[in-house]
């Protein structure tokens, strides 16, 4: 069964939750937002680290770390923000660091430069 797992994010424009678990799996997806909805539009390492740490706040709120975090789908419209993204990701994991994969793809977000989905095991 679904259990939402309750962010420090809005949530009352789209029908989405930012943090689902099943179990002890945590799944989760982000983008650079802020508390008060609005969206970073700074370069790419604004953007990562906003959405990292949102990431990280989520994993925290349901009661993990971010060593817990197992697999990370990272998604980017311009794969010249790859370099950036990857000197902010590096700052969030230590190793051995999670499975991850990054795709380059048109984001629905206007402005936005990264989405993150990630999956944590937490507990169990």
């Amino acid at each position: 069964m679904r259990k939402v797992v309750k962010t420090h994010l809005p949530s009352d424009k789209a029908p989405i939750e930012w943090a689902t678990k099943g179990g002890n799996v945590l799944y989760t997806a982000h983008i650079p937002i802020r508390e008060d909805g609005s969206i970073e539009t700074g370069d790419i390492k604004a953007q990562a680290q906003l959405t990292l740490q949102n990431l990280k706040r989520t994993v925290e709120a349901a009661g993990g770390t971010m060593d817990d975090v197992t697999q990370v789908l990272i998604y980017l419209p311009d794969k010249n923000d790859f370099a950036g993204m990857n000197e902010v990701y590096r700052t969030f994991f230590k190793q051995p660091f999670p499975n991850r994969a990054t795709v380059v793809a048109g984001l629905m977000v206007p402005d936005a430069r990264i989405e993150i989905v990630a999956y944590a095991h937490i507990g169990g």
